[in-house]
């Protein structure tokens, strides 16, 4: 379950990352407002997370997941880049976070 937990943790994460995008400078008040929650939803369920998974595999997943899915989101919303290296080098995290998840016990 909390592995599940930190998953969703980072899914949140990308959502405060993408959001900052929308804030404007947090000017504007809805998108400042859900990049808050997001923000908050974030570091409180990895937080939980935390409790029974160790720190460094935990924090490491959490930042893993908002940066590729971050990176996405950037490619598929804002036409951010997408050559190759860059798609290699976001593989390479996830098979980091993979690498990490079959390295911890559960």
């Amino acid at each position: 379950m909390n592995w599940f937990i930190l998953v969703i943790a980072g899914l949140f994460e990308i959502g405060w990352a993408v959001g900052l995008k929308y804030t404007e400078g947090f000017t504007r008040p809805w998108p400042t407002i859900a990049t808050v929650f997001s923000m908050i939803i974030s570091l409180g369920l990895l937080g939980v997370a935390m409790k029974a998974l160790p720190m460094g595999t935990a924090y490491a997943i959490w930042v893993g997941v908002g940066a590729v899915g971050t990176a996405i989101l950037g490619i598929v919303l804002l036409g951010e880049s997408a050559n190759p290296l860059r798609l290699l080098s976001l593989g390479l995290i996830v098979a980091g976070i993979v690498g990490l998840k079959l390295a911890t016990p559960a």
